[in-house]
């Protein structure tokens, strides 16, 4: 059985779908193709169900070439069920001309079942999207496996030493927590924990490099939205800076410190790590 994921949007957009075609794939023995922003492609190599990878400009206004081109692609394969997570007259015409059995969407004349998101944390509101097809959804059990080699070359790159990796991952914009913290940090908690390896992983690093870098650490301390919701799917604990009530599952490894980042000092963030 083969699913179709039209899935536009964000980086954090297209994480937050990862446990929902898992749950697709799983419970139905599926293997899911995805077509998104090229730039996009990496991410999905995190998820094994998925066969391939439709690079579509879903932003950049695509013209009636590239829908037929997409059509085309998505009707050469047997399709059983799309997820639609795209809006718009374009791809509902797309869609219609698909011959796909079961279409799932918000809404579009081309929806064989409309669905509104649920309760929750954003990766578990897909549960909707799951329950035409006799589907459920557990967000929060959903895991990344990534592959042995990938871990063994994050744990390469680590720091040397037997003492516990604290993983540091900031965000790039300009509300992020001073850079000087972010540096002191490490020292600080040195003076408690002398063991203490550090590691730090900027967000411009490709994704898979940071889901193995946070696969192998410890605990993560990071104000980077993307890679807390890696974490999350790591299993790893995880201290969370300025993020969105609804962006994370509550767990005893999961702290959250809400509000400004710019604002957190030094000792409410190592408080927040157990020290």
């Amino acid at each position: 059985m083969r699913v179709l994921a039209l899935s536009p949007g964000s980086l954090q957009q297209q994480l937050e779908r990862l446990p929902a075609l898992a749950a697709v794939a799983e419970q139905l023995g599926a293997q899911i193709q995805v077509a998104c922003e090229p730039a996009h492609r990496p991410l999905w190599s995190l998820l094994p169900a998925v066969e391939k990878v439709i690079p579509f400009p879903f932003a950049g206004d695509p013209n009636l070439a590239e829908w037929a081109n997409l059509l085309g692609l998505v009707r050469e394969p047997d399709f059983q069920a799309c997820l639609n997570f795209a809006t718009g007259r374009q791809v509902n015409l797309m869609l219609s001309m698909s011959h796909i059995p079961v279409r799932v969407a918000t809404e579009g004349f081309s929806s064989t079942a409309q669905v509104t998101p649920g309760q929750g944390w954003k990766p578990q509101q897909l549960a909707s999207y799951l329950k035409p097809l006799g589907l459920s959804l557990k967000a929060d059990d959903f895991r990344l496996s990534l592959p042995a080699d990938a871990m063994e070359a994050a744990r390469q790159l680590q720091p040397p030493g037997e003492g516990p990796l604290l993983l540091l991952a900031p965000d790039d914009s300009a509300d992020d927590w001073p850079n000087e913290r972010w540096q002191s940090l490490p020292e600080r908690i040195r003076e408690r924990l002398p063991q203490l390896r550090c590691e730090v992983i900027p967000p411009q690093a490709a994704l898979p490099r940071r889901a193995a870098a946070v696969a192998c650490a410890d605990v993560v301390l990071s104000s980077c939205a993307t890679t807390q919701l890696l974490t999350a799917y790591c299993g790893v604990p995880l201290v969370a800076m300025g993020s969105a009530t609804d962006a994370l599952p509550e767990r005893d490894v999961i702290r959250v410190l809400a509000g400004e980042r710019q604002a957190l000092s030094t000792e409410e963030v190592m408080k927040a790590l157990g020290f």
